[in-house]
Parts: structure tokens; C-alpha cells; sequence
């Protein structure tokens, strides 16, 4: 019954696209470079280029807001419940190269966690389409165990798997969860009283890349990239109760369907040289979004409410540019990166299935960013050093930054479907504007 708009995994809206501070500042144009241990995440390929031992984590502030207008002219605001989202979203990487750890030749290994959906949205019970949705909730995270291996020189292949599952980290109730109010209408509570769906399950799926790199310099660093990742479907039965008022009432059950993908991407470098690097790259994705055909619920009355879906396939272009100072003479023990980016977003949801928790809209990001490694020699504000001789402590460290405008297009509904909302109550125009901020911190071994 209350599932119209859980299934974002590529989706404009509400997925963390970025997974890694260095990758957002270029608008996560990152699939043909991967270069850092959060490839595990982007091409897990590319971890064949990353030396050594890397820790690789970080934290993702998002805010902003949507307003809402009715035909009628009656307005509402929704957000994240704070100026951002809280707890906020991380993603943690470890990656070893074990030609250098064990002399094991061509073989990285890696695991990683992500939060590519835990995020929460809500609107005042007084929205006018609070009997659709008022909050809604999804804490899932995503266990990235990763394997790459390079067979040559110019190719390497990557294969992981992906474990979703709900976490606590973003709701006392380590499901999804959404709530409304009823409309009164036929099989429903009394109008006005707060209902509650929430579910949960576990499921696994897998991606493949590639990493190809058919030109390099004379110190053997790429100077043309290409890179492709595939992400399986993923399927998540999501069993849970229908509450009314807060008590339960009887069991029920969904699917929250995460469709395949595919990213390819092409990355050039102008300039590389010993002291200098210019990057520019594009990348494509394609989600396979008519997968999602309808989140029908299935009560443990025997009921089921037929939800419609019908959504469309979408492509995302992302364009990204990366210029490093690998030996700048006032602070030669310092790497310092500035970068830039643009995406454009289409949305797969139709009108008839438009959710407000998920108020999405073809989508333009704007992106920017930097980076910077300290390496042995050096030190943090003239006082801490950055590196160690020392087996166990880090040779050097690194911090990225980055910031994304999320700007949605204005989204007029006009033909919602809802069943159990007041007919028409969703209809309206919707405007969204977020602001994402990344911070990443990585460790070198």
C-alpha cells in the first residue's frame, strides 16, 4: 500500500550517487580513472592501480528542500527533518594491492560499505498530500566485498558482490518505513488516522568491470582510459506490518526491485607529466528502470492493493575534469588536485506513479571540488608529520572535499494514481533543490 516511490536505486531523487569526495567533485565522472580505493564503488577494475594498503572513508552532508503548489494555490515544504540529513551518510573502503602487500602479481582485493540510500524525507501532516505520503525511510546499506585482477599491462578486470540490507544507523526500526494518513476511503482506518508501513529483508546481487588503457606515458601512467561497470538486479522482498495509530494490525508484504545498470566512461589526459596532470572524462550510465512495473502490497488479510508503476529506462551523462600539482615547489612533500563537473539526470517516474517522498525530476548537478596529499616529509599545519617510515603507521595522507547543486527541473503532476490518497491531492508542481557536501580522508600504507 505505501511503497509508490521506495525504488531509487539510480533515480534522480534520493540515491548518494557519490561514494567517494574525489568522484563527486567531478560530478562522479570516475568509472574509466578509479584510482583510489573508492573504485571499489565506481570500477572495481581500476583497484589494480591503486599501491599498497589504503583505508578510504568519509561522510556525505545533504540538505535542501521542495515546495509544493497545489492547483488550488495551497503550498508545503519538505526536507530532510534538519538543514541535513542525520545521521549522515558514509562510505568506508579498504583496498590492498597484494602484488605489493604478499607479491602476489596482478591480484587486488577490497571491501567496502555504502549508504547509497540512507536517507529520510518528510512533509508536515498537513500537507495536502499527506494521505499519499507525509515521511518516508529507507536505511539500506550496501557490503561490497571486491576481487581485480590485471592481465595486462593495458587491462584489468574487477568482480564484486553487493549486499543490501537495512541498518540501524538511519531508523530505530532497521526497515523501511513510510507514513500517512488515511484518506477514509474504502478498506481504510478512519480519515485523518496516521498509518504505517514499514519492511525489511536481505539480498545480494553482483557487478563486473573492465579497465582498459591502450595508451600510457613513458613513466607508465595511462594517458587514455576506458571503463565499464555492470551492476546485476537486485531484489528485496520486504516483509514488515501495517500499522494504524501506532499498533499494528497485520502483516504485509512488497518488493523494492534495484534494477540493473550499466556505466561506461572515457577518461583523457592532455597533460601528464611528472609534475602536472589534466584529466578530462565522460561517462554514461543507463539504468534499466521498466523493471520496476508495480509495488503491489499484499496484506495478511488476503488483500492486495495494486500499485502501477511503469517506469522508463534513463541515461545519466556525467562530465569531469581533475588538474594535479604533483610537485609544487613551495610544498614539495604536497599533491594538490582542483576539480570540476556536470550531470544530467533523467527521471524514470511517471506522473501516475509520482511520489512526493521522492520528488523527482530530470536533474542538473553542478560540481566542484579538491583534494590534497600530504607525503612523507611532510606535515599537517606545520606541527603533525604526514608520514612514517613505521610498518604500522600511514606513509601519507590524503583529504578530497567536494560540493554538489542538486537543481531539479519544476515538475508539474497532473494525472496521479495513487488508490488510497484523496483523488487528486498529489497534483501540483513541485520545485527541489538540494546542496550535497562530501568529505573524504585516506590513509596510505
Amino acid at each position: 500500500m505505501f511503497l509508490s516511490g521506495v525504488e531509487y536505486a539510480h533515480a534522480s531523487g534520493f540515491r548518494i550517487y557519490g561514494q567517494g569526495a574525489a568522484a563527486a567533485g567531478q560530478a562522479n565522472a570516475f568509472t574509466a580513472q578509479a584510482d583510489d580505493p573508492s573504485a571499489i564503488h565506481y570500477n572495481p577494475a581500476g583497484l589494480t592501480q591503486v599501491r599498497g594498503l589504503q583505508l578510504y572513508g568519509g561522510a556525505v552532508l545533504v540538505g535542501g528542500s521542495t515546495d509544493f503548489l497545489s492547483p488550488r494555490g495551497v503550498t508545503t515544504q519538505g526536507n530532510f527533518g534538519n538543514s541535513v540529513a542525520s545521521p549522515a551518510p558514509f562510505n568506508l573502503y579498504v583496498a590492498a594491492n597484494l602484488e605489493d602487500v604478499v607479491k602476489l602479481k596482478g591480484w587486488a582485493v577490497g571491501v567496502g560499505v555504502t549508504t547509497p540510500f540512507g536517507l529520510a524525507y518528510q512533509y508536515p501532516t498537513t500537507a495536502p498530500f499527506a494521505t499519499a505520503v507525509f515521511q518516508e525511510t529507507l536505511p539500506l546499506i550496501d557490503v561490497k566485498p571486491t576481487l581485480a585482477y590485471r592481465l595486462a599491462d593495458q587491462l584489468s578486470l574487477g568482480l564484486g558482490a553487493d549486499i543490501y540490507t537495512f541498518s540501524g544507523l538511519f531508523s530505530s526500526t532497521h526497515a523501511f518505513d513510510q507514513k500517512l494518513l488515511s484518506s477514509g476511503g474504502a478498506g481504510l482506518p478512519p480519515a485523518g488516522v496516521p498509518l504505517e508501513f514499514n519492511g525489511s529483508d536481505t539480498a545480494a546481487g553482483f557487478n563486473a568491470s573492465l579497465l582498459y588503457t591502450p595508451f600510457r606515458n613513458s613513466g607508465g601512467k595511462p594517458l587514455v582510459s576506458l571503463g565499464l561497470i555492470y551492476r546485476s538486479q537486485v531484489t528485496l522482498h520486504l516483509t514488515g506490518d501495517f500499522l494504524a495509530n501506532g499498533t499494528p494490525v497485520t502483516s504485509a508484504r512488497s518488493t523494492l526491485v534495484l534494477p540493473q545498470s550499466f556505466t561506461a566512461g572515457m577518461a583523457v589526459w592532455p597533460i601528464r607529466t611528472g609534475d602536472r596532470e589534466w584529466k578530462l572524462e565522460l561517462d554514461v550510465d543507463y539504468t534499466d528502470w521498466k523493471s520496476v512495473r508495480n509495488t503491489d502490497v499484499h496484506l495478511g488479510t488476503g488483500r492486495t492493493i495494486p500499485f502501477r508503476q511503469d517506469w522508463r529506462g534513463t541515461y545519466t551523462v556525467m562530465l569531469g575534469t581533475e588538474f594535479r600539482w604533483l610537485n609544487l615547489p613551495p610544498v614539495p612533500e604536497w599533491e594538490l588536485a582542483l576539480r570540476l563537473g556536470y550531470r544530467h539526470s533523467q527521471t524514470p517516474v511517471p506522473d501516475t506513479a509520482f511520489n512526493p517522498a521522492l520528488p523527482d525530476a530530470d536533474l542538473h548537478v553542478v560540481a566542484t571540488g579538491v583534494g590534497a596529499v600530504c607525503k612523507l616529509g611532510g606535515s599537517l599545519f606545520g606541527v603533525l608529520p604526514c608520514g612514517s617510515h613505521q610498518r604500522f603507521l600511514p606513509s601519507a595522507i590524503g583529504m578530497d572535499v567536494a560540493y554538489e547543486a542538486f537543481l531539479f527541473e519544476p515538475r508539474t503532476v497532473s494525472n496521479n494514481a495513487n488508490p488510497v490518497a484523496i483523488p487528486g491531492s498529489v497534483n501540483g508542481t513541485y520545485h527541489t533543490t538540494f546542496h550535497v557536501a562530501s568529505l573524504n580522508v585516506r590513509f596510505f600504507f
